[in-house]
């Protein structure tokens, strides 16, 4: 069994709402709703770790968790400044050697069940595995003046998404060395390879967004609109 650690710590500026992205409504339904219901009703997630600001434990505890449907534990997990650092704290609420933990961003509601499961699969097989989607434009390198300086072979460009699964022992040793030299990585899965770690990447789906935008919550509409009867 594997635990999931779900991260809507974030504010959501780009969103340009003073609601938390995480809070939207997604066809009368909070985002983050929709994201904690596909891993509650996954039959390999133990236990649930919700990481969002302090100052909103409360809210989701009393607003959020009642709507998430399913038997798995579910625990509220007080998060930090960087999205990094409420990682951090849920693999420290985890704190279970030998598990697999998922981590997923809470406005990412549209991860299918089959592909957590072959993130947590390939996670037990290699150590961590995380989903993304190859590269389809064309990709370029620029400099601070916006000039082209190369053309990157995009068969060798993959754009990361979650889940993101680890050996929680794997995980919890890279974010310790991390922290401890102060590096700050873009995504979990740069924590491992800081330290020298592989990761193997499985396809995710092109549907699998992060809804960030206001051209976002468009797409992500469409998106639920197709899986509707």
């Amino acid at each position: 069994m594997a635990y999931a650690i779900i991260v809507a710590a974030g504010c959501g500026k780009r969103m340009q709402s003073s609601i938390a992205k995480q809070f939207l409504e997604l066809g009368n339904i909070p985002i983050l709703v929709r994201t904690l219901r596909v891993f509650a009703r996954h039959p390999r997630i133990a236990g649930i770790y919700l990481v969002v600001p302090e100052k909103e434990m409360d809210y989701c505890r009393s607003r959020i968790l009642p709507e998430v449907e399913g038997g798995t534990d579910l625990q509220v997990v007080a998060g930090g400044v960087r999205r990094q650092d409420s990682v951090y704290q849920g693999l420290l609420a985890v704190s279970e050697p030998g598990r697999i933990v998922v981590i997923h961003d809470g406005v990412r509601p549209f991860a299918s069940p089959d592909l957590i499961t072959d993130c947590i699969s390939g996670a037990e097989q290699f150590g961590a595995c995380i989903a993304g989607i190859p590269a389809s434009d064309t990709v370029k390198r620029v400099g601070s003046e916006n000039e082209i300086r190369e053309t990157i072979a995009r068969e060798e460009i993959w754009l990361a998404q979650t889940p993101q699964a680890f050996r929680w022992e794997l995980i919890k040793e890279a974010f310790d060395k991390a922290i401890a030299a102060g590096f700050s990585g873009t995504d979990d899965a740069s924590i491992m390879e800081y330290i020298g770690r592989p990761v193997r990447i499985i396809e995710g789906s092109r549907q699998n967004i992060k809804i960030t935008t206001p051209a976002d919550m468009e797409l992500a509409a469409a998106f639920l609109k197709k899986q509707q009867p």
